[in-house]
């Protein structure tokens, strides 16, 4: 019904005035009677044999949303409802932000996939926190982090070490966000020497702590061989739990969408359809060079179950989706789980 009924409705319509429109019907419908029993029985599917236990937190299945669906953690318990093993909220900044002027996202329906440069854009890091400790669901919930677009990249670190002191009561993991196209600079800092200071001063705050959390990386797939080589080392160096591969690309190659809307679109990160084989590609070569002990999240592409399962046997632990979760609808969380059962 969605993928013929409902999604060519909303693709009439500005993709972000979608995103604000779906979501509010999401909760405003959630608070209706019986609606939480129907969401469980449509979308839900839940069986001991999905668990997986990842980074010390056990995962009742292996489908999570990725960071920026959620960014301000608005919709934590109705999201959950629909069946997602975890929850990514981010990208937060310590300072609300407004980011990118519209138009700034943009879907590529000819090529399963969408274009963003929104920038960050969030409510700051206390206002996520407020919802989070008002939230009612118990699902595992990861805290994306990243610095404000006036931080220069010499005062990031504080940015990270304000996000991280300020959600560390309420979020189960955290993801150091430090490969999004579209805040200026910010990829300069998966350069090997300020990724390794920056991760380094992370994880001290990090152990410092009576309980330490997960600590991620998200990287870019558009990393060359050497830069992949220097992420290995410095995730064994700073004991990372985890690397999360991959962002969204600058590439626009093999896209079906004639270059003049392209051209027209302008810059931004492509996620979707045409980022599967090489996210995949990333994926692939870090679980044959990481050390087993670094789990790997698979995110980029997933449109299908297929997609997830070849995620998963490239050497993903877990998967997140985003714009599969667009384009095919809450449906998609179910049939993953239904063919990893099968």
């Amino acid at each position: 019904m969605y993928k013929n009924l409902i999604r060519p409705l909303l693709f009439q319509l500005d993709p972000e005035k979608v995103h604000h429109l779906t979501t509010s019907a999401l909760k405003t419908g959630f608070q209706l009677p019986l609606a939480k029993s129907i969401s469980r029985g449509m979308f839900q599917v839940t069986d001991p044999r999905l668990e997986r236990k990842v980074f010390g937190l056990t995962f009742p299945n292996p489908v999570g949303l990725a960071a920026g669906f959620d960014k301000d953690a608005r919709m934590i318990d109705e999201f959950a409802e629909l069946g997602f093993g975890f929850i990514e909220i981010g990208t937060l900044t310590p300072k609300p932000q407004a980011g990118n002027p519209r138009p700034r996202l943009f879907r590529l329906p000819q090529d399963g996939a969408i274009i963003n440069r929104m920038g960050f854009n969030n409510e700051g890091v206390e206002k996520a926190v407020e919802r989070l400790r008002a939230r009612k669901s118990t699902v595992i919930v990861g805290g994306n982090i990243g610095k404000n677009k006036v931080t220069p990249n010499e005062q990031a670190l504080q940015d990270y070490l304000l996000c991280f002191d300020a959600l560390y009561d309420v979020v189960d993991y955290f993801v150091v966000n430090v490969s999004s196209p579209n805040t200026p600079d910010l990829r300069a800092l998966q350069e090997k020497e300020p990724l390794l200071d920056l991760l380094s001063n992370l994880q001290n705050r990090n152990q410092g702590k009576a309980k330490p959390k997960p600590l991620l990386l998200k990287i870019a797939p558009d990393l060359n061989e050497a830069q992949l080589d220097d992420i290995v080392e410095i995730a064994a160096q700073t004991h990372l739990a985890g690397v999360i591969a991959t962002n969204t690309t600058i590439s626009r190659s093999g896209l079906h969408a004639s270059p003049t809307q392209i051209t027209e679109i302008g810059a931004g990160g492509l996620s979707g359809k045409p980022l599967t084989s090489a996210s995949t590609q990333v994926l692939r070569y870090l679980r044959q060079h990481l050390p087993e002990e670094v789990r790997l999240v698979g995110v980029g592409g997933i449109m299908t179950p297929e997609d997830a399962l070849e995620k998963l046997s490239a050497g993903a632990d877990l998967v997140q989706l985003y714009t599969g979760f667009i384009y095919e609808g809450p449906g998609l969380i179910k049939q993953i789980n239904q063919r990893l059962l099968s």
